[in-house]
């Protein structure tokens, strides 16, 4: 029985630089998007979930969002999850409700990006004690070491690994609000891209970008009296296991395969059973990572699995028909919620031209830091 059923999604169009804007302008926008694609107003909503840190405020995020949006909500709070925050938001608001402490729930994260803009970090945690003077000084280092081992221990190659990634392209072209629709990609182009870190490619790693995206979720009960049909969080999972990459459990599998794990379970389902893959995909080690925790091939082999299956729309199990974050965009934390709003507009049959046929059933990931934060959904369509 599901807790919750997402009802309105709204989401800019990402953008590679953002300028004459601000993080709490973008956020609105995007929230306006999906209270209007809901059918409610302003007044319906009394429940907010935001993203840490949100550009113009380091404190009280919650209530400078509220006071933005001119809400009052009865529950809101910070999620800080890293990319794992979106699936993470859907079932706090889900159990929120359940609990009696709001009716209806927005969930909103985007970030500005401007041009020249050098993120800074001030913090002193482990990471800068027992990393970073090893060399390991960021998130490209630590998914190369992830796709280092994979290699070492499976033979996975990077032809394999370009190939989601050229699937995801592929899928991007049939989105217009995609920011790499228009630009088709081949294996090669990714294996003629220079190294970042090596094994990884330039064009295997995910480009900053600015945008925001939103979700409202509210009881399955309500969710039948709005506009749309509903898509219900039918099982959720979420597990934590490291910060530092110094401390991780395992390079080959992370905290995801436990929380797919808690989806299926409370949902009644398998990997079988999901006409789609959206999965949290910032580097293409993390969706070969993915497809094996998920269960969808045998641990090791997602490398050949990759190359032997369609993953574009068009496929038996399709994967990020939004094109993915490596091709969509990724927007800060609202990179992860895109994964959501795509599963929204796919299980409504209203994704246009990257339509899967009869779509009822999706797996939907979030991955923050280095697989040290993972959570899962599981989305139905109301009337599975």
């Amino acid at each position: 029985m599901s807790a919750g059923a997402i009802v309105g999604v709204g989401e800019l169009a990402p953008q590679r630089y953002s300028a004459g804007v601000t993080t709490l302008s973008m956020l609105a926008t995007a929230a306006i998007e999906a209270t209007h694609d809901a059918g409610l107003s302003r007044g319906d909503i009394d429940g907010l979930l935001v993203g840490p840190q949100v550009g113009e405020t380091p404190q009280h995020v919650p209530a400078t969002v509220a006071e933005y949006l001119g809400l009052q909500p009865t529950m809101a709070n910070v999620v800080d999850l890293g990319g794992a925050t979106a699936a993470g938001m859907a079932w706090r608001a889900a159990a929120a409700i359940q609990a009696g402490m709001c009716q209806t729930v927005l969930c909103v994260l985007g970030n500005i990006n401007e041009r020249g803009r050098v993120p800074r970090s001030p913090n002193r945690n482990p990471i800068r004690e027992f990393d970073v003077p090893f060399g390991a000084s960021g998130a490209n280092t630590s998914y190369a070491f992830l796709a280092q081992r994979h290699m070492a221990r499976y033979g996975t190659t990077s032809a394999q690994l370009a190939t989601a990634v050229v699937a995801q392209r592929e899928n991007a072209q049939l989105n217009p609000k995609a920011i790499f629709h228009g630009t088709p990609l081949t294996v090669d182009d990714v294996l003629n891209s220079p190294f970042v870190v090596e094994p990884l490619r330039l064009l295997e790693i995910v480009m900053p970008c600015a945008g925001a995206a939103a979700f409202i979720v509210t009881s399955p009960e309500r969710a039948r009296d709005l506009r749309h049909r509903p898509v219900m969080i039918s099982g959720a999972g979420e597990k934590i296991t490291h910060r530092a990459m110094s401390q991780a459990p395992s390079l080959t599998s992370g905290p995801l395969k436990a929380a797919i794990a808690s989806a299926y379970r409370q949902s009644g389902t398998g990997p079988a059973d999901m006409d789609m893959l959206q999965l949290y995909d910032c580097y293409s080690i993390v969706i070969a990572l993915t497809l094996e925790d998920a269960g969808v091939c045998p641990v090791g082999e997602s490398g050949p699995w990759m190359v032997e299956n369609d993953l574009t729309w068009r496929g038996p199990q399709p994967l990020n028909t939004h094109g993915g974050q490596l091709s969509f965009g990724q927007a800060d934390l609202a990179g992860g919620m895109s994964h959501i709003v795509e599963a929204v507009h796919q299980l409504r049959h209203q994704a246009g031209e990257r339509q899967i046929a009869d779509a009822r059933t999706a797996l939907v990931t979030g991955n923050g830091a280095t697989l040290s934060e993972a959570t899962a959904l599981v989305l139905q369509r109301e009337d599975v």
